[in-house]
C-alpha cells in the first residue's frame, strides 16, 4: 500500500505505513470462534468487521440494532479498492438484494428503522426487496450536486433513500432533531413582531420541518477532513439526519456495507454505538483512523449548535 502524494491544501484522509499496523489490530476478522452461532453483542459492539457480509451476518446477534443504514453497491460497473461490482439485469440485482437483504432486517429490533440508499436506476429494485420484508414508510431524495455532465442525457443529480420500520405503530423519530435552518429572504411581521422566524446579527431565519426533498447535502471533497479516497462515499452530513431522526443517543446503528466508516464515525459523534462490515482491508482502516479523529472532533459539516444549515452557509 503506497502512500499518495497530495497538494498542501489536499486534506483527504490518507493512511501512514508507520499507522496501518495498529490500525489492523483493531478490526474484528474472521474467523472468529464460531462455535457459537451467534457472537454476543459486546463482541460486535463498536466494532468495524472486515469480512465479507454474507458469510458475516449469520454470525451477528439477531434483532440487535436500533437503526440500521444500508448503501449496497448500485446496480452500476464499479471498482471499490480492487473488489469490482458489474451492472447486471434488473431481475439480476433483484437476486443479489435477495440474498443478503432478508438477513440484514434480522439484525433489526422490533422497534428498529432501516434507510437504505440508491439511485434512479436501481431504487425500484430496492423498494420490492424493502417491501417484502419491512413497512415502507417514505422516500428521501437527496440532491448530489457533485457528478458528472451527459450529452444525450439529463445529469443524474439526485438520490434516494427508503426509510422503512418493522412496526409502524411503534417506531421512534425525532422531527424536531432534524429541522434545517434557513435564511429568511422576504420577513413577515405581526404587530411589528417577527412571525415564524428569528432575527440574528447575520440575518434573518426560520427553522424548518424537514421534507422528503434534501438541498442541502455537500459530497465530501478534497478540501473536506472526512474526505476519502472511496468512491461512493456517503457525507457526514447526511447521514446525521438519519441518526438523529431514528435512533436515541446510546441507541446502536449497524452498516452492513460501511465503506470508509461514515456511519459509524457520525454515530460515535453524536452518543449513539455502532457496528459496521466491510470487505475491504483499507476502507476499514480509513473508518478506523476517523473513528480515532472523532474522539476529539465531534464537528459534522453542515450541522451546528444542533440544527442543520443551509449548504454553503458557512455552518
Amino acid at each position: 500500500m503506497s502512500e499518495k502524494i497530495r497538494a498542501e491544501r489536499n486534506r483527504t484522509l490518507s493512511l501512514s505505513q508507520n499507522e496501518i499496523p495498529e490500525l489492523k489490530k483493531k478490526l474484528l476478522k474472521l474467523p472468529y470462534d464460531l462455535s457459537h452461532s451467534k457472537m454476543p453483542l459486546e463482541a460486535v459492539l463498536n466494532k468495524t468487521i472486515n469480512g465479507d457480509l454474507i458469510s458475516v451476518l449469520p454470525h451477528l446477534p439477531d434483532e440487535f440494532a436500533d437503526l440500521i443504514i444500508v448503501d449496497p453497491p448500485y446496480n452500476l460497473s464499479k471498482n471499490f479498492n480492487g473488489n469490482s461490482f458489474s451492472a447486471r439485469s434488473e431481475d439480476s440485482y433483484d437476486r443479489y438484494l435477495s440474498t443478503w437483504f432478508p438477513q440484514v432486517c434480522r439484525k433489526l429490533k422490533q422497534t428498529g428503522s432501516l434507510y437504505i440508499c440508491g439511485d434512479w436506476k436501481c431504487t425500484s429494485s430496492l423498494q420490492r426487496a424493502v417491501q417484502k420484508e419491512l413497512k415502507i414508510l417514505n422516500r428521501i431524495t437527496w440532491q448530489r450536486e457533485k457528478g458528472r455532465g451527459a450529452k444525450t442525457n439529463w445529469k443524474n443529480g439526485m438520490e434516494d433513500i427508503w426509510f422503512a420500520v418493522k412496526n409502524q405503530d411503534d417506531y421512534y423519530f425525532d422531527v424536531d432533531a432534524v429541522k434545517l435552518k434557513r435564511r429568511v429572504i422576504a420577513p413577515y411581521k405581526t404587530d411589528g413582531k417577527p412571525k415564524d422566524w428569528e432575527q440574528e446579527e447575520s440575518g434573518n431565519f426560520r427553522l424548518t420541518c424537514p421534507s422528503n426533498f434534501w438541498d442541502d447535502i455537500s459530497i465530501p471533497f478534497w478540501s473536506m477532513p472526512e474526505n476519502t479516497d472511496h468512491p461512493t462515499q456517503k457525507p457526514e452530513k447526511l447521514y446525521a439526519k438519519l441518526i438523529l431522526a431514528s435512533s436515541r443517543p446510546g441507541d446502536v446503528v449497524f452498516d452492513p456495507f460501511l465503506g470508509s466508516g461514515t456511519s459509524s464515525v457520525v454515530a460515535k459523534k453524536l452518543g449513539r454505538n455502532y457496528c459496521g462490515i466491510e470487505i475491504n482491508e483499507e476502507y476499514c482502516m480509513f473508518t478506523e483512523k476517523r473513528l480515532e479523529k472523532a474522539e476529539t472532533d465531534k464537528s459534522i459539516q453542515g450541522y451546528k449548535d444542533g440544527v442543520f444549515w443551509e449548504r454553503n452557509s458557512g455552518a
